[in-house]
């Protein structure tokens, strides 16, 4: 079989799991951060007596649940101990094999864009995307240990955070493809996610059992530093989730000014995310819920759709006709390098006027709508052109 068509099931494949344990971590996680935020001092003596520090009611699925947290351990430990991980490194290992199968073993193609950075080779480009990924995580883990128990830390950690993220993002977009430069910022982010869980929440959890059998005081610092990378993670999760979505439109990732809209999309998410738990808090406490936060980040991405919307076609323009001869020498000169009789990525070819009239509908959303094709322009198509394209089908692909 064709190395190519073994590749695409590999990418579905691993797509398909990499969401699946993406939505287990992803909800177990938000749903702990809710429980965290909604709980409320028992009254209870008994509660009391037995350490519990805060607890909650709920109702769903036909049944009541009382779920209880003890602070900084319960007196003893339960002879059945559910553990919270798999899920994040399943997720960050399907995500990085993904990634290597889309992006790394085909780094000429999706890596790399020649008109945004020239590398040497397809090995330096997957050596600095990989530096990424690790020089992330210890940036971010040293600006939390650095600043993380000083008087306002959480402030001074999260603009330090942002900072660190802004220049990431705008170095990524200097120099891979757009799309590729998006996901890596994402990747990066999820990294750090995921080594939260392994260098710092398990074995602080851990360690805290350890303490409990061998009879010696738990140390409360696990347990602190357990929630505040929790909480990280969670204001991560809507800024990774629309740079991993975004490599679908070309029309956010390959502007002039991608990384401005990478950090516009990401800072959304992130406002979006605080109010809804801050929201939490509100309620339990009897407070204003601050949908503020959400109301700036959904006004920041109105302002991003106007800014990025697609210019109209002059009036002159619009009025004279295109011809399909017009069009196919554009696609004869840009798309039909991949898309001919020998080659038919996507099983799509365009060579002749029959099939270009077939698949004038894909043609029209990959290019003019999405601006997804050519992949990372290649073949260096201009918006004259597009524009072309798009009279010809808006006029019904005569």
């Amino acid at each position: 079989m064709d190395a190519a068509y073994l590749l695409d099931w590999a990418n579905l494949l691993l797509r398909w799991a990499h969401v699946i344990v993406a939505i287990a971590w992803i909800g177990s996680s938000f749903y702990f951060v809710f429980l965290d935020s909604s709980l409320t001092r028992p009254t209870d003596p008994a509660l009391l007596a037995k350490g519990v520090d805060g607890e909650l009611w709920a109702v769903h699925g036909g049944g009541f649940y009382h779920p209880q947290k003890y602070l900084v351990a319960p007196k003893t430990l339960p002879e059945h101990l559910h553990w919270f991980f798999w899920e994040s490194y399943s997720t960050w290992l399907t995500g990085f094999a993904l990634f290597t199968v889309m992006y790394l073993f085909n780094a000429s193609t999706f890596l790399i864009d020649r008109q945004v950075h020239a590398w040497s080779s397809p090995g330096a480009a997957v050596a600095a995307a990989l530096a990424f990924l690790v020089v992330c995580w210890f940036v971010y883990d040293s600006i939390c240990r650095a600043f993380g128990r000083r008087a306002h830390g959480d402030l001074i950690v999260g603009v330090g955070v942002a900072a660190f993220v802004v220049l990431a993002s705008w170095l990524a977009c200097q120099l891979f493809a757009g799309r590729a430069a998006f996901l890596l910022v994402g990747a990066m982010l999820a990294t750090s996610m995921s080594a939260n869980v392994f260098v710092w929440i398990i074995p602080g959890q851990k360690k805290v059992i350890a303490q409990m059998k061998a009879g010696e005081p738990v140390d409360p610092l696990h347990g602190w530093r357990a929630k505040q990378r929790s909480v990280h993670n969670t204001y991560f999760t809507l800024p990774v989730l629309i740079a991993m979505l975004s490599n679908h439109y070309g029309w956010l990732t390959q502007g002039p000014h991608n990384w401005l809209a990478l950090v516009g999309v990401m800072l959304a998410g992130a406002l979006i995310r605080y109010s809804f738990v801050a929201r939490h808090k509100a309620l339990v406490l009897g407070k204003r819920v601050p949908w503020e936060y959400a109301a700036v980040g959904t006004l920041l991405l109105v302002v991003l759709a106007v800014w990025l919307a697609p210019k109209p076609l002059p009036a002159s323009a619009s009025a004279t006709p295109v011809t399909l001869a017009q069009v196919q020498a554009v696609v004869a000169q840009r798309c039909a390098i991949c898309h001919n009789a020998e080659v038919q990525n996507k099983a799509v070819a365009l060579h002749t006027p029959e099939l270009l009239r077939q698949h004038a509908q894909a043609v029209y959303q990959q290019v003019v709508v999405l601006k997804a094709m050519p992949l990372n322009n290649v073949t260096q198509i201009t918006e004259e052109e597009r524009a072309l394209i798009r009279r010809w089908f808006e006029s019904g692909a005569p």
